[in-house]
């Protein structure tokens, strides 16, 4: 039985007025009742965020230090961060090493590192080694589309195998940003995602999260994708009023996790998208924290 709509739905400029008034409050630092009420329940993990800065342009909440405050302010528990360095630097070691020092050093536990890992470059399998024995990252991210390889390439199979048999949980980022927002010298292609279910089918213990890749999938495809193995999603690019609603009455609940893209993307978005969606009462949390924390704490 669907909730109420009149109890829980806003109407589009309901929303966008909702949408204005956070990111003002956000830019002023302010703890208002409106942050309060965005910070509950308590418990939220944030699967997608980022420390470094962005190669094309200077962000807000680019330094550790002042994500960390955003996070906190509205409620989050946990994020799990890769490095923005890691989609074009060569040196992935030095880069998975100050992603593991920041994090030590900011939040208190708040920040979870997932290390970059390039297939294609010499001695990765090292950086896979160093990423779970050295630092002890729960798990790795990918960046396909900016390290220069297909889902069909022998060298991404051979590092998923061999994530999973470490017990890493592998988070692929198909895009970052929306094509229009590309320096005209650095335009990304998304790689096609067609070849990558055989691929999940073939690695046993696998445990994979795709990011931002609710821009560009849905219907068949998404459900394909998520039934060929134990894949997730996040919502971050998910667009649309009443998006959440829309995706979890063809999407499996336990398959979708809260990501904010941050601070790529404005941290409020994210949230937002939660609470004008007209959702039951256990959706938004095993949205927020639940599904996290169990494919987290899992093992393969």
């Amino acid at each position: 039985m669907k909730p109420d709509q009149s109890t829980f739905s806003l109407d589009r400029r309901d929303f966008l007025k909702v949408a204005v008034a956070a990111a003002g409050v956000a830019s002023l630092g302010s703890t208002s009742a409106l942050q309060a009420a965005a910070a509950a329940p308590s418990g939220l993990i944030d699967t997608n965020v980022s420390l470094s800065r962005w190669p094309l342009r200077r962000l807000p909440c680019d330094d550790t230090a002042a994500l960390v405050a955003k996070l906190r302010a509205n409620g989050v528990t946990q994020a799990w961060a890769g490095s923005f360095d890691g989609l074009l630097h060569r040196d992935i070691a030095t880069v998975n090493t100050r992603l593991a020092d920041e994090c030590r050093r900011h939040g208190k536990g708040l920040l979870v590192p997932f290390g970059s890992v390039n297939p294609k470059l010499p001695d990765w399998e090292d950086d896979l080694r160093r990423c779970a024995e050295v630092h002890r990252m729960p798990g790795i991210r990918l960046h396909p589309g900016y390290h220069g390889y297909r889902f069909d390439d022998p060298d991404f199979a051979k590092l998923l195998r061999l994530a999973a048999e470490r017990g890493l949980l592998v988070q692929l980022v198909w895009i970052m940003e929306d094509r229009r927002m590309m320096h005209p010298l650095l335009q990304v292609e998304p790689p096609d995602l067609k070849p990558l279910a055989e691929v999940i089918k073939k690695t046993p213990g696998l445990r994979l999260e795709i990011l931002n890749v609710l821009k560009g999938l849905h219907g068949q495809s998404l459900l394909s994708l998520l039934h060929a193995g134990e894949v997730f999603v996040e919502i971050a690019m998910l667009e649309g009023v009443g998006g959440v609603a829309g995706l979890l009455e063809k999407t499996p609940l336990n398959r979708v996790l809260f990501g904010s893209h941050a601070p790529l993307f404005y941290f409020e978005s994210a949230l937002l998208k939660l609470k004008e969606s007209p959702l039951t009462e256990d959706q938004p949390r095993a949205i927020r924290c639940d599904n996290a924390r169990r494919l987290l704490a899992k093992k393969s």
